[in-house]
């Protein structure tokens, strides 16, 4: 379908209540750019497939100057409008965050150069309240370093939104630990927060569970690290250390159970994916991945609630496997479909029901499958938006 550009719009978000170092709901310059290159564009990192309240699912990647978005025409689809393009100077990383109350939070990491030389990274976050509508307009949220030379170490974010509807980013310090920052409902940013770590690599973890507790997983260079909140609004507590060595950003969460989440990521000394729950230790489950994000999602295969994961494979094509959901033990098994695809596939569950898997191909089109009614995980015809 065609490309259209889409306007800059929504509510206005309260200013930071904190003093940073600049302001913090500063709006995001810069003219509204050429066409993207869509064949550069990226899935954005996690999960980037989401369905809103009104059914209909969203998938947002990132381009060159932009972020990119398909949405459903009806809840169910088939059919997609998109991609709708949205200007963001400098951006080199999005992820997406989705609330309870159906709001998707977009935030990316934007780098530039310094007028004195080097260069400068902060954040930009905007908000989506309905799906298919425009976002509120992209405001700079500030650094958590003062000190030019730290502040260009950021990281890149990842973010989970509790129950309360509160915004929590987490990002990679200069010190190799990292730093949390809350927005509460009605838009009001806390002052960053040192919640510790060490040797912090990449792309991070952060998933809410139903109860509304927020979790953080961080690979590290020789462990992997977990915060998580003993109660919802509470502080960061940061659990024992994991004796694995996940490849830098293939870390997803679920939650498997009520409260307990699993853990999946594609293991670097091993090369298959594994599950892990705390408490529970980890356990290896094959699949050939390229050592990419992982994508996770609970659907009914054959009247069961199963476990569904995906990736990308060592030969580039997304790779399918599912489990009964808390039941890694008894198999996973693999299936690769469709055509080689860019970045990490990404799941969703439909209104109707249906498992639904997207990716990117190589000029930058997204691509659909969607679950068949009939017997396994069986998915229909590859369809290109």
């Amino acid at each position: 379908m065609g490309l259209r550009s889409a306007r800059r719009s929504g509510r206005k978000r309260a200013t930071s209540s904190g003093t940073p170092r600049r302001a913090a709901a500063r709006p995001v310059p810069g003219r509204l750019p050429a066409v993207p290159a869509l064949a550069a564009a990226r899935p954005a990192t996690g999960r980037w497939l989401l369905r809103g309240n009104d059914g209909r699912l969203t998938a947002y990647a990132l381009a060159p100057g932009a972020v990119l978005r398909w949405t459903e025409t009806r809840p169910g689809g088939p059919e997609w409008s998109g991609p709708d393009v949205f200007p963001l100077p400098d951006a080199d990383h999005l992820t997406v965050a989705q609330g309870p109350d159906g709001y998707v939070h977009l935030m990316a990491r934007c780098v530039r150069p310094h007028p004195e030389g080097g260069t400068e990274a902060d954040l930009a976050h905007a908000t989506q309240f309905q799906s298919g509508r425009p976002l509120t307009t992209w405001r700079r949220v500030d650094n958590p370093h003062e000190e030019p030379a730290a502040a260009a170490q950021l990281g890149v974010p990842t973010a989970a939104v509790g129950a309360d509807g509160v915004l929590h980013v987490f990002v990679r310090n200069a010190g190799g630990g990292v730093s949390a920052r809350r927005q509460t409902a009605v838009g009001e940013w806390a002052q960053w927060e040192d919640i510790r770590g060490w040797r912090v690599l990449g792309v991070m973890a952060a998933v809410a569970t139903g109860g509304g507790r927020v979790e953080l997983l961080a690979p590290a260079e020789t462990s992997v690290l977990r915060w998580y909140q003993p109660a919802p609004r509470g502080a960061f507590e940061q659990a024992e250390d994991i004796p694995a060595v996940p490849h830098e950003g293939s870390a997803v969460a679920l939650e498997t159970g009520p409260e307990r989440l699993t853990y999946y990521w594609s293991d670097a000394e091993g090369g298959g994916i594994v599950a892990h729950r705390p408490g529970e230790g980890t356990l290896a489950l094959g699949g050939a991945s390229d050592g990419g994000p992982t994508a996770v999602a609970r659907a009914e295969v054959d009247g069961h609630d199963c476990t569904v994961l995906a990736h990308r494979g060592a030969d580039g094509r997304p790779v399918l496997g599912a489990c009964v959901t808390g039941a890694e033990a008894e198999g996973v098994w693999w299936t690769p479909t469709g055509e080689e695809c860019v970045g990490h596939p990404g799941l969703a569950v439909d209104a109707c029901g249906r498992l639904v898997l997207v990716a990117l191909d190589a000029d930058g089109a997204l691509r659909v499958a969607r679950q068949r009614a009939e017997r396994g995980l069986a998915l229909g015809a590859w369809q290109r938006v």
